[in-house]
């Protein structure tokens, strides 16, 4: 039987990752073979993997990493099994690897395909699914390219890219707000006009149903009813739907005996509770008309704007489960 030194021990632990008796049992059974020996880890991580292929791997770490010139970003989630694992100092440095490495491909499949350590990545998440006990994957792998590009990572649970089509001043500060946003509000288009029309009337339908339910019961306890709202979405709010509500507003006034000489100084106020009470899709997912978190009395938009010459051209969230 070949004798095994504790340096080739230590050599393919730092080479695999694989616990020190592992890697002792790996070179014993491959007689000293360097080679065959992270091919006897690597059958034992397919082995491992066969087993908990049908685990949930709703745990990990998501990942954002830019390039040196900020011009293209991606995000990573590395998933595992249990948070145990996923905080682990080592799952982390391994989920940093990896997205440093994705920088350099377009898609999944490619970065999967790609070369870790002699091995491709799809490998190397088997070999360590081995050495972990858990199974491995990349549950998400998205790659944002901008004439500037930012990220925000919260905790290792979410990581949001953002993607502007100039490096203005402080380019740096804006990108970085507008991730924070992405992260905390959870936006998932740019603006209202994205929408498809069949999508915003279906969620409509299904808002004022739910209202309506809801004032069922807040009329059986006698408490005050919430606004059912005609419209959800700025994109709803035609020219001729903002007429017939300036009309209303000014009858209101009417009726209410207001002068018609104040009127002016009301109207601008009425309006733009009836375009806020009727765009609360937007609020929720379209980043621009959302309220800006570090400044509620601003959109996102306003907030842009602020920076001068500069557009959001895209961006990404990946998050774990």
């Amino acid at each position: 039987m070949a004798k095994i030194t504790a340096a080739e021990v230590n050599k393919l632990r730092k080479a695999t990752g694989a616990g020190m008796m592992d890697c002792k049992k790996a070179l014993v059974e491959a007689e000293g073979d360097f080679d065959k020996a992270i091919d006897v880890l690597r059958k034992k991580g397919q082995k491992v993997a066969a087993k908990r292929a049908d685990r949930e791997s709703s745990e990990g770490a998501a990942i954002a990493k830019i390039n040196a010139d900020n011009t293209a970003g991606v995000s990573i989630v590395l998933g595992c099994e249990t948070d145990f694992v996923g905080k682990n100092e080592s799952f982390v440095s391994l989920a940093n690897e990896l997205a440093e490495l994705a920088l350099n491909y377009a898609s999944k499949e490619e970065f999967l395909a790609a070369d870790f350590g002699g091995m491709t990545v799809a490998e190397k998440l088997v070999e360590q699914t081995g050495v972990i006990g858990e199974k491995l994957e990349i549950n998400a792998f998205s790659k944002l390219e901008a004439p500037y590009v930012g990220s925000y990572v919260h905790i290792n649970k979410i990581a949001a890219l953002v993607g502007l089509s100039s490096k203005v001043d402080k380019a740096d500060v804006l990108a970085k707000d507008l991730a924070m946003q992405i992260a905390s509000m959870g936006a998932t288009t740019l603006s209202y006009k994205d929408f498809d029309p069949a999508y915003v009337a279906s969620e409509t339908e299904a808002r004022i149903a739910v209202i309506e339910k809801d004032n069922e019961e807040l009329e059986r306890l006698g408490k005050t009813l919430k606004n059912v709202p005609k419209y959800i979405s700025m994109s709803q709010l035609t020219p001729e739907v903002l007429a017939k509500a300036e009309e209303d507003a000014k009858a209101e006034l009417k009726a209410e005996g207001k002068p018609e000489q104040i009127w002016d100084r009301i109207l601008p106020g009425k309006m733009e509770r009836f375009i806020s009470d009727n765009t609360t899709l937007d609020k929720e997912q379209c980043l621009l008309d959302q309220n800006f978190i570090k400044d509620e009395k601003i959109n996102v938009a306003k907030y842009v704007e602020s920076y001068g010459d500069v557009n959001v051209t895209a961006f990404e969230r990946v998050t774990l489960g």
